[in-house]
C-alpha cells in the first residue's frame, strides 16, 4: 500500500534544497554501550533526554543507559510494546521537554524514536539490541496499519552505538534476518536501474555502488556468520550501517528496497507475524534475482549458509499465500516500479514459488 495520506509524520515546509543527513558518530564493538555518555557529550544535544525502550530491551540495555546518563542529564523513559500512530502520539507527549531522544531496542523501538524525533525536530541516537534489519541506521520507519505496514520517510540517527556483545547475545534468527535484508540490496539496485531505464527515474551511482558493495561484503563473509559470535555481529552491524548511509546518500530507500521489499510487505498483510522482515526480503530477493536473470542460486546458497529461510515453508507460510503476495506486490507502493510490476501472471508466480524448492 502507498504511504500517501498517512498522518504519522509531521508535514515539513517545502524547500527546494536537498539535504543529505548522515550519522555523525558511529560506535560499533565490544562494550560500546559504555561509550554513550561520551557520544552524548560530543554531540552536545542538550541537557534532557527521553529514552525509548521495549520491556525486554529495558532489561538488556535500557536500564544501563538510563543509569549512565542520569548522572549527567535529566532522563525520562517511555516504554514501547508496539508501534502505532497512537503510541507515536503518546511518545511525542513524553518527549515534549526532551532535548534529544535515544532508542534502545529493536525495530519497533528504533522506528518509534525515529518518527518522534522527526516530528519534534530533535535528534535521536540509535542503540540497537539486535541487528535484524537496516532500520537501525536508515531514515525509513515502518508503521503497521490496518491494511499492512507502510514505510515512511523520517530522518537517520545522528549517532549509532551498537554493542556487539549485546547484539551477539540476541537470537541468531534476528542476525540472519539482518543478513538477508542486506543481501537483498543486490536486487533492490537492479530494480532501481530497471526503473531508470524504463521510466527515467533518477538514480545515484554512488548510492548504488555503496549498496552493492555492502551486499557483496556479506555474501563473501557468509561463512563467518555464526550464532552468538561477536565477529559475526560486527560484520552484520557494519553492513547495516553502510546500507543506511547508502539510503541517506540517495535521499530514499531505493538502494535497499525493491520488489523483494514489496513482496515482504505483501506477506505482512496476508500472513502477519509469520516471518521477519529481512527473512521475507531474502526469499523475495531469490525470486526477483531469477526474474532479472542473475545468480539467484548464489543468493540462496548465501542465505542457507547464514541460517536464513529460503522457502515459504521454512517461514510457516503456505505456498499459495506466497503466490498471492507476489501478485499483490504491485499494489504496495505503486509509485515504486520494480520487476514485479511487469505483468506477472498467477501461473508464473506459482512457478516462481516452485522454483524456490529446486536444487
Amino acid at each position: 500500500m502507498s504511504a500517501d495520506g498517512i498522518k504519522v509524520l509531521k508535514t515539513k515546509i517545502f524547500d527546494k534544497s536537498k539535504w543529505m543527513q548522515l550519522p555523525r558518530d558511529v560506535v560499533i564493538g565490544h562494550d560500546a554501550l559504555s561509550q554513550i555518555p561520551k557520544v552524548c557529550e560530543d554531540l552536545k544535544l542538550g541537557s534532557s533526554v527521553l529514552i525509548i525502550t521495549g520491556p525486554r530491551t529495558q532489561e538488556v540495555a535500557g536500564r544501563e543507559v538510563n543509569e549512565m546518563l542520569a548522572r549527567l542529564y535529566t532522563v525520562n523513559h517511555f516504554p514501547v510494546t508496539r508501534i502505532s500512530p497512537e503510541v507515536i502520539l503518546e511518545a511525542e507527549g513524553a518527549a515534549e521537554n526532551a532535548d534529544f531522544i535515544i532508542g534502545v531496542g529493536g525495530g519497533k523501538v528504533i522506528d518509534t524514536a525515529k518518527i518522534v524525533s522527526y516530528n519534534r525536530d530533535s535528534q535521536f541516537i540509535s542503540v540497537p539490541t539486535a541487528a535484524s534489519h537496516d532500520g537501525i541506521a536508515s531514515a525509513r520507519a515502518s508503521v503497521p496499519m490496518e491494511d499492512g505496514s507502510v514505510s515512511l520517510q523520517a530522518h537517520p540517527p545522528i549517532a549509532i552505538v551498537a554493542d556487539t556483545g549485546i547484539i551477539a547475545g540476541a537470537p541468531h534468527r534476528l542476525l540472519a534476518s539482518g543478513c538477508a535484508d542486506i543481501i537483498s540490496n543486490y536486487t533492490a539496485i537492479l530494480d532501481w536501474e530497471l526503473a531508470h531505464r524504463i521510466r527515467g527515474e533518477e538514480i545515484s551511482e554512488y548510492a548504488i555502488a555503496l549498496s552493492r558493495m555492502t551486499a557483496e561484503m556479506l555474501v563473501q563473509n557468509a561463512a563467518l556468520i555464526k550464532p552468538h559470535q561477536e565477529e559475526s555481529a560486527w560484520i552484520v552491524t557494519k553492513a547495516l550501517v553502510s546500507s543506511g548511509v547508502a539510503m541517506s546518500i540517495a535521499g530514499s530507500s531505493r538502494p535497499a528496497s525493491g520488489g523483494e521489499h514489496k513482496f515482504s510487505h505483501a506477506l505482512d498483510r496476508l500472513a502477519p507475524g509469520k516471518g521477519l522482515h529481512g527473512e521475507q526480503c531474502g526469499i523475495g530477493s531469490i525470486i526477483t534475482m531469477f526474474l532479472h536473470g542473475g545468480d539467484w542460486r548464489g543468493i540462496r546458497n548465501s542465505l542457507r549458509m547464514i541460517g536464513a529461510p529460503t522457502t515459504p515453508k521454512e517461514l510457516g507460510i503456505d505456498d499459495e499465500t506466497a503466490v498471492q503476495a507476489l501478485m499483490a506486490a504491485r499494489d504496495i507502493r505503486p509509485e515504486r516500479f520494480t520487476i514485479l510490476d511487469m505483468a506477472l501472471t498467477e501461473e508464473s508466480a506459482r512457478e516462481l514459488i516452485r522454483m524456490l524448492y529446486k536444487e
